[in-house]
């Protein structure tokens, strides 16, 4: 009896991660943050995504990005990485996404005494949905996430709006 329970849950795990997919994505979209007499930023997003779990409509894995957002004297780039759930229902070609991330931001804004420059823990909580429009490419159709640097003076909240353009290799 354990063996065939042992037997059991290897084929359902083996089946769990048959299904792997690896995506690749570049965006570009707009962040607003909440600090005084600093106008939205915009800049380049680029990720990677691997999800190795799954059950019938639903993916899980991971998601790790890069941002960069903002020029001259405001900037914030951010590396972030954490989970990553996506519906995917087979008769809509529409794959919402969810993700919780953390990582490392560098922030840069302001002049002479009211700036603020350093290195900070950030944590973001990300949504999204994803359109196929060919094999292998899907179109963000938006990316939205809100994010937050608490130990950044003063405390920044970046929200970003960003779409773009999604490759998945096979």
């Amino acid at each position: 009896m354990k063996r065939f329970i042992g037997l059991m849950a290897f084929i359902v795990l083996a089946s769990l991660a048959a299904h792997a997919q690896t995506g690749v994505y570049a965006e570009y979209g707009a962040s607003w943050y909440g600090i005084p007499n600093l106008s939205v930023q915009s800049g380049p997003t680029f990720g990677l995504y691997y999800q190795h779990w799954g059950i019938p409509f639903v993916r899980a894995g991971l998601d790790a990005r890069a941002t960069f957002m903002g020029s001259g004297s405001a900037t914030e780039d951010a590396g972030l990485i954490g989970p990553r759930v996506q519906i995917k229902p087979h008769i809509l070609p529409l794959m919402p996404y969810g993700e919780a991330l953390i990582g490392v931001a560098h922030v840069d804004v302001g002049q002479g005494l009211a700036r603020t420059q350093g290195n900070d823990f950030e944590w973001a909580l990300n949504a999204g949905i994803d359109l196929t429009i060919l094999p292998h490419i899907d179109w963000r159709m938006v990316d939205y996430t809100y994010g937050r640097i608490p130990n950044n003076l003063p405390n920044s909240n970046p929200n970003t709006v960003s779409t773009g353009l999604v490759v998945r290799l096979p």
